[in-house]
């Protein structure tokens, strides 16, 4: 009997060790995972950010959809492009323009 009692008090003390391990293991995995995915996002949506508050009249630009022309008016939340030598101007989202062409000193 004396040896039935030791074994079921040990059973609890390994349950609690393991509860342990598998706090460290999803700590770390959430670690990884936030050096991996979301701190790169976020330097990402920064830089867009950036490039967008920075945007000047002038400048040649790519949409997301893939068209080129150069900046002819910008307003809060819009932007008018220039395409072409027929000066077609098409109005965007600001958050469509994808990347800057002109380099700004």
């Amino acid at each position: 009997m004396l040896t039935a009692y030791a074994t079921n008090s040990a059973a609890p003390q390994a349950a609690a060790g393991g509860g342990i391990g598998m706090i460290i293991y999803l700590v770390v995995m959430v670690a990884i995972f936030y050096f991996l995915l979301i701190r790169p996002q976020k330097k990402r949506q920064k830089a867009m950010q950036n490039m967008l508050d920075a945007l000047q009249v002038g400048d040649k630009v790519v949409t997301a959809g893939g068209i080129m022309g150069k900046v002819y008016s910008i307003k809060e939340d819009s932007v008018v492009i220039e395409t072409s030598a027929d000066k077609t101007k098409i109005k965007f989202e600001k958050t469509s323009i994808s990347r800057v062409l002109t380099i700004h000193e």
